[in-house]
């Protein structure tokens, strides 16, 4: 009789990809939250600005599709910001049904606060500069896999 500890456990926790995937994601997400309270941003609120800061002015749908996140996470978000006084919503005069979300003086002003940020990160990880090139080359195959 085969010990059941010898052989492939479907469910063991070390033999997933997705939680060392989680996990990872979970822990940069603690790390960046010193360098992000300064700017009054949480994560999601970071990546979102990072996209308005590459692209201003975009429908609230074409920055969910970036972002990869829903309208019903992408909605509350973009309410906060507008609180914070970095983006407006106003509705698109070729099309009501389109929100077009963009960057205020302030939100663009944030962007000089927050330039940086990759920089402090990057001294954070342990990470040689290839294995980073390489690590997100293959989450971004992963990435595109899934949206197939």
């Amino acid at each position: 009789m085969s010990n059941i500890a010898e052989e492939f456990n479907p469910l063991g926790l070390d033999n997933q990809l997705c939680f060392p995937l989680y996990a990872a994601s979970r822990e940069l997400t603690r790390l960046y939250k010193p360098f992000l309270d300064p700017l009054n941003l949480t994560y999601p609120q970071y990546v979102t600005m990072m996209a308005l800061w590459e692209h201003d002015g975009v429908k609230v749908g074409e920055l969910g599709s970036r972002l990869h996140l829903d309208s019903a996470t992408l909605t509350p978000l973009l309410k906060r910001l507008e609180a914070h006084g970095y983006v407006t919503r106003m509705r698109s005069q070729e099309d009501e049904r389109a929100v077009i979300v963009s960057l205020t003086d302030e939100g663009r002003a944030l962007r000089e606060r927050a330039i940086k940020v990759p920089a402090c990160m990057a001294s954070c990880l342990a990470l040689d500069p290839e294995d980073a090139i390489q690590l997100k080359a293959l989450l971004e195959k992963l990435l595109a896999s899934m949206a197939q």
